[in-house]
């Protein structure tokens, strides 16, 4: 396992710092009960460490190696948690202190509890959240790919899902998408009080607690915007230093650049922070693209756009059969006047458009009576060619699994500092990265192939996920998140690198991972040994109360 690049045998144990001796002129003082209470509030003084106020503390974790979420190199520490909060990081003599729950770490790394940037599901309808505690993630943001809550339900959304006290912190963007409808525009075209109209509505969900705004550039009605909307529903996240977090319009290996191009142009105009959704390229097996991609955020950032992206580590997306059809037969259209006039040009788009993207081995459906089978299974059961298969289910019939990524691509965007790990996943979602996002990375990037640092890896899963996010700035969230530092929020983990297991996979996609020791929310206990924690659960609602403008 790397630590700060130094590999370590499989089975050894994490490095321990020795205990540094007293100062020599303690060494000839006679042991005293006096003398004890002096060298616990004169020790951590003279080791350059503050001294720990004598009250109760909650938790505390003791003898473990500490990966912060910063980058920095991992160190020995103990770590005190008071009222959900970290409150000592540092040497901790437990006999003189009273601590609620002592947990030995020895042998185990701690690190702030996972942020995953991209991320799906219903906290009322799952609110234990058992596939995100399990990777050791512990806060969640909701509201993607350009789909969210109306913003006028959003403040009752949040605080019903308060009531029934979630097991990871939840958090929101405003869905395009959804504004498109809630402020009338649909599917049209927006005049300038259509834009005015949405705009409003942006800036009254980023009131209301939202992060920044979601795009789904591919999807019904979001695709059919153009700059100047884009522009002007970026304003009002960049004016409360929000982000702007985008499905972009094609991840075709011919289109995908211009659609970064498209996102770029977008934190330009606007001067709104941006960020690549699931960073890909689909059909695409050359990872200088993806350096040329990575390159051009690079160059945007130089030119002051705060331009980042994420990642999941798999090479099958998951989207709806909607992808595969022509725009003269996705909504608005009339699906069934389209079959009725234009079924034999339908199916040879579908029959054309499938066989370039690997052919209907690469496609597994999901969902429906056929989720589990691909489509060239499912044509052979039925007796007919696969493209009438899809003709039969229609754009909104069912959603998939499309085998149409380069590994090395991926791990290339992977690498990037700037370029975070995010799920893409949910419950429910019958693709593995819902279950094993986090936990692939580690086992495959850290510990198998070391490609990153223990303490890179996890700080493209904490610390940087949350200044993208906006949760590391106390003005904006009161108690920031993402790093294993005094006063911040003591979401929390311990476990050893070289148990840790992604088990899902696409035939058993809802396999939880393994070998979280212990997951903590908020300073509570979630997850204990690869099984729920009793009691309630401790997640919080995130709401941003706005930074520094365009800061």
């Amino acid at each position: 396992m790397p630590l700060s690049g130094h590999p370590l045998p499989p089975t050894s144990p994490l490095p321990i710092l020795s205990p540094r001796p007293p100062p020599p002129q303690l060494l000839t003082m006679a042991p005293t009960p006096l003398l004890g209470l002096l060298l616990f509030l004169l020790l951590p003084a003279c080791l350059g460490e503050e001294p720990i106020p004598a009250e109760p503390y909650d938790l505390l974790l003791s003898g473990g190696t500490v990966v912060d979420g910063t980058g920095a190199p991992a160190r020995r520490a103990d770590v005190l948690v008071r009222e959900g909060r970290i409150a000592h990081v540092g040497r901790v003599d437990p006999d003189t202190l009273e601590v609620g729950e002592h947990f030995d770490a020895r042998g185990l790394v701690v690190t702030p509890g996972f942020i995953d940037a991209h991320a799906h599901g219903d906290p009322l309808e799952t609110p234990r959240f058992p596939n995100f505690l399990a990777m050791g993630v512990t806060t969640i943001l909701l509201g993607q790919d350009g789909g969210s809550p109306q913003v006028a339900e959003l403040p009752a959304l949040m605080r019903e899902v308060e009531g029934v006290r979630p097991w990871v912190n939840v958090a929101w963007l405003v869905g395009h998408n959804t504004l498109r409808g809630e402020s009338g525009v649909g599917f049209g075209t927006p005049d300038d009080a259509g834009l005015a109209q949405m705009a409003s509505l942006v800036e009254a969900g980023m009131e209301a607690g939202a992060f920044g705004l979601s795009l789904g550039l591919e999807y019904d009605p979001g695709r059919r915007a153009g700059m100047e909307e884009l522009v002007a529903i970026a304003r009002p996240v960049a004016a409360r230093n929000g982000v702007v977090m985008s499905h972009m319009r094609n991840e075709d290996a011919d289109r995908v650049e211009d659609s970064l191009a498209e996102l770029l142009e977008q934190g330009t105009r606007s001067g709104a922070r941006v960020h690549a959704s699931h960073l890909k390229v689909v059909l695409g097996n050359d990872p200088g693209q993806a350096r040329r991609m990575l390159q051009a955020m690079a160059h945007a950032r130089s030119q002051g756009v705060e331009a980042t992206g994420d990642v999941y580590p798999y090479t099958a997306s998951f989207t709806g059969l909607a992808i595969l059809f022509p725009d003269w037969a996705r909504p608005p259209h009339d699906y069934d006047a389209v079959v009725r006039a234009r079924r034999d040009e339908l199916a040879a788009h579908l029959r054309d458009r499938v066989e370039s993207r690997n052919g209907p081995e690469a496609t597994l459906f999901g969902t429906g009576r056929w989720a589990g089978r691909t489509l060239a299974q499912v044509a052979r059961e039925v007796g007919r060619p696969f493209e009438e298969v899809l003709v039969e289910l229609g754009p909104g019939g069912a959603r998939a699994a499309y085998f149409v990524m380069d590994d090395e691509v991926m791990a290339t965007f992977l690498q990037d500092p700037h370029v975070v790990v995010a799920s893409d996943g949910s419950p429910g979602m019958n693709h593995p990265r819902g279950y094993g996002s986090f936990p692939r990375v580690l086992r495959r990037f850290v510990q198998e192939e070391g490609r990153l640092t223990l303490e890179e890896a996890v700080r493209k899963m904490t610390g940087l996920t949350a200044s993208i996010v906006g949760l590391d700035d106390p003005a904006r969230v009161g108690v920031p998140r993402g790093r294993v530092e005094v006063g911040w929020a003591a979401d929390l983990l311990v476990f050893d690198p070289a148990e840790i297991r992604d088990r899902a996979d696409f035939q058993n996609p809802h396999r939880l991972a393994e070998g979280m020791r212990a997951v903590w929310v908020n300073g509570i206990r979630g997850w204990s040994d690869d099984a729920p924690a009793p009691g309630p659960g401790a997640g919080q609602v995130l709401r941003d109360a706005g930074g520094n403008p365009g800061g």
